[in-house]
């Protein structure tokens, strides 16, 4: 078996300017931090990005807002994230808004290779505003086109080294659709194990959707800042 277990280095080749991708962090949290540390001191910039939110400054993709390295970013929300904020109000950073649900149905779409989804969520607001709008049943439904990315940069808790993947609780939030909805996926995992080790209902993922698979050097389990932050204020009194 081709063992898809890659270096740093050969997992940030695969990032260029003006690539569409994928970041599956949960609001920073569950993020791939040593790969996007390899992005930003590679300098990879112009990124449409597509995430469930625009991150912090100092987690996951909002690290690389931060730097202004994105130029558009399909999202929830961006309310964790006031650089993200102030850089759409400058027009520094393009935002399109999705209602949440409607953003994991896109996105699956994309993976499942269709032409989109109907929903009746966002009809009668701005979220309409240049949609196609169609009436079924005496009810109107909006047509939302489906996401797809030139990559796919997730995180997973372990993978063996043919490139099944496991995700721990909350980190599958949306890590897990959107492995299928890109051209190459690259994984950042905590543990790897030998083929074998992942049971068949261990796996969230299977090996074919996988394109590469990186192995943190660093922390394992990595305590996100936001957390830290909470607890330390927490310890100081609420100070």
């Amino acid at each position: 078996m081709i063992s898809k277990v890659v270096s740093k280095e050969e997992a940030i080749a695969k990032f260029h300017d003006g690539q569409t991708i994928m970041f599956g962090d949960w609001h920073g949290e569950h993020s791939a931090e040593e790969l996007i540390t390899g992005m930003l001191e590679k300098g990879v910039k112009n990124i449409s990005a597509i995430a469930v939110s625009g991150g912090m400054p100092d987690q996951g993709l909002g690290r690389l807002i931060h730097e202004k390295l994105v130029k558009d970013l399909i999202t929830t929300h961006i309310g964790l994230n006031p650089e993200a904020r102030d850089q759409m109000f400058a027009g520094e950073l393009n935002v399109e808004f999705v209602p949440q649900g409607t953003f994991a149905e896109r996105i699956r779409c994309g993976g499942a290779g269709l032409g989109g989804c109907l929903t009746p969520t966002g009809v009668g607001t701005d979220i309409e505003k240049g949609k196609q709008k169609l009436t079924i049943d005496g009810k109107e439904y909006l047509l939302e086109l489906p996401l797809h990315a030139d990559v796919a940069l997730i995180k997973a808790w372990k993978a063996d080294t043919i490139g099944n993947i496991a995700f721990r609780y909350t980190g599958r939030a949306t890590n897990s659709y959107m492995a299928f909805a890109a051209d190459i996926v690259i994984v950042e995992v905590e543990e790897l194990v030998e083929v074998g080790e992942l049971g068949p209902d261990d796996i969230d993922v299977p090996a074919p959707i996988i394109d590469m698979v990186y192995v943190r050097t660093g922390e394992k389990k990595p305590f996100c800042p936001m957390w830290q932050r909470a607890r330390a204020k927490a310890e100081g009194g609420g100070k």
